[in-house]
């Protein structure tokens, strides 16, 4: 049988914002007020674009960017937010990265974030989530690595309730954020054995920049 589950991430929020919505419906403890859905960027914002349409919620994006190793980018050494930080365990210390070089490229990635979060905001200030419940959406979780840096930015600008919803996720990344403190986890499908992100889509191609903007302004 096929792996490709998903046409698009559209499709995939589609079909995530209706289970999303079944979720708040049996549990309304977790968004007793209008919640605002924060896709991550690029590729969670389509998804999280269909979630907030099916559920009334407002949409946000935050930017996260992976922390490469040098030489070898797409291994991940952690995640970071412009103002929180995940490293996976001692990776940097495996590879032999010296903290000079791993806060250079913290620095680096962080300043390329936020020249993304004011293109995509087009001056308009982020969302205040404080009290607020937040639902997190991605097109997929691999490591974790990245939710998790954005839970623990949501959760340090005061969010009431925290919801991840991601269409695909190897199981074992579901314990680590309920670990973290994230309420709720809603996944449409968890393989078994698990493999990239991209192989549960017939089509995952690169959202751009301008796809991210019309997300957030439709």
């Amino acid at each position: 049988m096929s792996s490709r589950v998903f046409p698009d991430r559209r499709a995939a929020g589609h079909r995530l914002g209706g289970r999303v919505a079944t979720v708040l419906a049996r549990r309304p403890d977790l968004a007793p007020t209008r919640p605002v859905v924060i896709g991550l960027a690029r590729g969670g914002v389509p998804v999280a674009r269909e979630v907030a349409d099916a559920i009334g919620g407002d949409l946000e994006t935050l930017v996260v960017r992976k922390i490469g190793a040098p030489g070898h980018e797409e291994f991940a050494m952690g995640a970071v937010t412009a103002d929180h930080l995940v490293v996976n365990d001692d990776v940097p210390n495996r590879l032999g990265v010296s903290r000079e070089q791993f806060d250079a490229i913290v620095a680096r990635e962080r300043r390329t974030l936020q020249e993304r979060e004011s293109l995509y905001r087009g001056g308009r200030a982020r969302i205040d989530v404080a009290g607020r419940p937040v639902i997190l959406v991605d097109d997929g979780l691999a490591t974790g690595s990245t939710m998790a840096v954005a839970v623990d930015s949501v959760s340090g600008a005061g969010a009431s309730k925290v919801v991840v919803a991601v269409p695909t996720a190897p199981s074992d990344a579901i314990g680590p954020l309920l670990d973290r403190g994230v309420d709720e986890v809603v996944v449409l499908t968890t393989p078994k054995p698990f493999e990239a992100v991209g192989r549960y889509y017939q089509d995952f191609g690169q959202v751009d920049d301008e796809d991210v903007i019309d997300c957030l302004e439709r």
